[in-house]
């Protein structure tokens, strides 16, 4: 899960969408990935003929993802005989062997999530999942994601960041944890990350995306780069 970390404009994923509307702004706006719930406690969870709607208003460029929580491999395969989902996100408590397995019955790439409080061995968490395309860094609640916390960045290994001459020895970092309109620029300035994903964030109450803030939300990543000197174009 090695990569070069040259300077990128920052990847975006708006997470936790439920409504056609949603989707269709989330592609207006440019996002580069939306995410979808297959976790049935969550506020926001899809079912799979919803969700096939959802994933096909996308798009050719856009990453559908979809967001499990302990799922086994038929449970996937069943929600990718109806959704034609394009990224796996593992969320809850599985194995670096269940993932990987589960990517490889279905073919498709997968994240997978860290839920970070003091203590959290990223760079153990990092070594295990070396297989995953990407670490999300998400705030540890009980439950699991959105929580709409925002966890302690300092946890994140220092050689991690892209201002570090070791940052080289990265993982592709997709930040989570209560990222909004409002804090989003200190977060990219401060991790670099190669992606932030919200869903808290823009939202008007649990499950509800508001558009206003979809719109600030991305348009602050985009300032933030700017500011940094990255091109959107990168």
């Amino acid at each position: 899960m090695t990569i070069a970390m040259p300077l990128h404009r920052t990847r975006i994923k708006l997470c936790g969408l439920t409504q056609p509307a949603d989707v269709d702004h989330a592609v207006a706006l440019g996002a580069d990935a939306i995410g979808l719930v297959f976790y049935p406690p969550s506020p926001r969870y899809v079912a799979t003929g919803h969700a096939a709607e959802l994933a096909r208003r996308a798009g050719p460029f856009v990453t559908v993802t979809g967001l499990f929580v302990n799922a086994c491999a038929d449970d996937v395969a069943r929600v990718l005989e109806r959704v034609p989902l394009t990224l796996l996100q593992f969320h809850g408590d599985e194995t670096p062997e269940q993932c990987a397995d589960i990517a490889a019955k279905v073919g498709l790439p997968w994240l997978r999530a860290a839920r970070v409080q003091p203590g959290t061995d990223l760079v153990e968490f990092a070594d295990r999942f070396a297989a995953a395309q990407g670490l999300l860094l998400d705030a540890f609640v009980e439950g699991y994601g959105g929580g709409g916390h925002v966890f302690d960045w300092t946890l994140i290994p220092p050689q991690w960041l892209s201002q570090s001459p070791s940052a080289n020895a990265a993982p592709r970092l997709v930040l989570s944890g209560g990222l909004s309109a409002q804090n989003v620029a200190g977060a990219i300035e401060r991790v670099r990350p190669y992606a932030v994903d919200v869903s808290s964030g823009i939202e008007a109450a649990r499950g509800v995306k508001d558009h206003a803030c979809m719109t600030a939300f991305v348009r602050a990543v985009r300032e933030a780069d700017a500011a940094l000197g990255v091109s959107v174009q990168s």
